[in-house]
């Protein structure tokens, strides 16, 4: 019997010695699963829901700018053009109210003798003497008047009716202006010149035989650039228009082609400007969002679209490499500071404290103005802006990491590193910096958005980016008139919610990541 109970008790021994090797063995069932701190790390980010949705849209900003640059189908500075029907100077018309000269074959009637003819003229003479010759004054008709030396001959005429030739290229000449201006005075219906008989019609037309060849008018009509012939049929169509007051008139040349005409009175030169609506090739500014251009375009005429996915690569590159320039001119001046302390510290510090008192917006202003004074190229002005940027923005980053490295320098790891007899530079780069990089990483991410605004602010201000590179701020300026804030949206919105999303999306990223470095933060 005791035997028998001896052998249970050896049998209960054994089972709970099975059971406990087989609850704290370290088979793969029950093995601990033990992450490493970067896995921790992001474990934690992508519990924060807001940190992970900045994250989303940070990823879509670089997939539209970077990859959105590269599959659309324009390039960056490709213009579009439309024809528009505009309205261009001419000609020009006034009422001749004054005497018109032209002189005799071999005369000179000089402008001194055209000034005595109107004073004789005013007073009612019909000669007048002047330096030692007397002249004499016939009157041809009303306002037409002709000049003679004293043996007789002419010396010129002065009229106040012009004769135009209706044949391009030709010039009625003086003998022919005399006959057909003393017909018209006269009402005569014909009149003979250089040997051959011209008539008159009702509207001044001289015809020869059934050839226009001219015609006389008191409207002097002239073509703005000197390779357009103005026609007779053009010039009495204007003038009708002028004397019934009108505004605008159409014409339809030999060719059949109409074309409208509009009429503008100048009273300060007292003369009438005609323009000419003609098509022309221009600039599709501020075309409406089409399938073709789903955003529209600018005032240069770009596809707003493409120019927002390349604004926003420069932006984002502008973003990271002044980050980059701040960040490692912070590590090293940090690092030396925060590491030898001492009269380094306090060198460096000072140094920072006079970065500090630098007013870096004006700064900026001046420096924008003058490269806009010396027309810096344009590429060569986004280096510079990068440059400055990360040059200013270093201080704040060499102070996180100075504090950082005050509390680390002290502790027993670096005591070993002293004692391994490691360089000072391999402490300070490679186990001191190393124990600051979560910090760096949360400052840099945050610090991308302020960069961000600051190259956007310049550049809408047209002292950062220059055209024709895009970036967000220097497509947001195009908005730089009331009509254009309220009529074309689609300029500045779209840059603006970009840049509204970007700004945040970094933001909300450096907090997440800020949490997500903090071993201390509740999960």
């Amino acid at each position: 019997m005791s035997k028998e109970i001896e052998n249970n008790k050896n049998s209960v021994n054994e089972a709970a010695s099975e059971n406990k090797e087989q609850q704290y063995s370290l088979n793969d069932d029950r093995r601990v699963k033990v992450l490493s701190p970067g896995a921790m790390v992001l474990k934690r980010f992508f519990r924060n829901r807001i940190a992970v949705v900045g994250l989303i849209i940070l990823a879509f900003m670089f997939v539209f700018s970077f990859i959105g640059g590269i599959i659309t189908p324009y390039d960056e500075n490709e213009q579009f053009y439309t024809t528009e029907y505009l309205n261009k100077p001419y000609a020009g018309a006034v009422m001749n109210e004054e005497f018109r000269y032209m002189a005799a074959p071999g005369q000179d009637f000089r402008a001194d003798i055209q000034a005595q003819l109107i004073r004789a003229n005013n007073k009612g003479q019909t000669e007048f003497t002047w330096l030692g010759v007397t002249y004499g004054i016939v009157e041809e008709g009303e306002g037409f008047y002709r000049v003679t030396n004293p043996d007789g001959s002419d010396l010129g005429i002065a009229f106040t009716d012009t004769v135009k030739s209706s044949v391009e290229g030709q010039k009625p000449s003086y003998e022919f202006t005399l006959e057909a201006l003393r017909a018209y005075a006269n009402g005569a219906s014909s009149f003979t010149a250089e040997g051959k008989t011209y008539t008159l019609d009702e509207g001044g037309g001289v015809l020869e035989g059934d050839k226009d060849v001219a015609f006389i008018s008191r409207y002097i009509v002239n073509p703005i650039t000197p390779d357009v012939f103005l026609s007779r049929q053009f010039q009495e169509a204007l003038i009708t228009e002028l004397e019934a007051n009108g505004d605008s008139f159409s014409f339809t040349d030999e060719s059949g082609e109409t074309r409208e005409y509009t009429i503008e009175y100048r009273p300060d030169v007292k003369q009438w400007q005609i323009k000419q609506k003609e098509p022309t090739r221009v600039y599709d500014k501020y075309a409406s969002p089409s399938w073709e251009h789903p955003l529209g375009t600018d005032r240069h005429g770009m596809d707003m679209l493409t120019r927002l996915m390349y604004g926003g690569r420069i932006s984002l590159v502008i973003g990271i490499i002044v980050e980059f320039i701040s960040t490692f001119l912070g590590m090293i001046m940090g690092g030396l500071a925060g590491y030898f302390g001492k009269w380094v510290d306090q060198l460096i510090m000072r140094i920072v404290d006079i970065f500090y008192c630098i007013p870096s917006t004006p700064i900026l202003i001046i420096l924008g103005a003058a490269m806009d004074h010396m027309n810096v190229d344009p590429m060569l002005r986004l280096l510079y802006l990068m440059l400055i940027l990360g040059f200013l923005g270093w201080p704040g980053m060499a102070r996180l990491i100075r504090g950082q490295i005050l509390s680390l320098r002290e502790q027993e790891f670096m005591t070993a590193t002293e004692a391994g007899g490691i360089s000072v530079p391999r402490r300070i780069f490679k186990h001191l910096i190393p124990n600051v990089i979560p910090q760096i990483i949360v400052s840099v991410t945050m610090g991308m958005g302020g960069v961000i605004i600051t190259e956007a602010s310049l550049s809408f201000l047209g002292l950062g980016v220059k055209f024709p590179f895009a970036s967000w701020g220097n497509i947001i300026n195009d908005v730089n008139n009331t009509y254009v804030l309220q009529n074309y949206w689609f300029i500045w919105i779209p840059a603006g919610v970009l840049l509204l999303l970007t700004v945040l999306a970094f933001n909300l990223v450096g907090d997440g990541l800020r949490d997500a470095f903090d071993p201390k933060m509740k999960r």
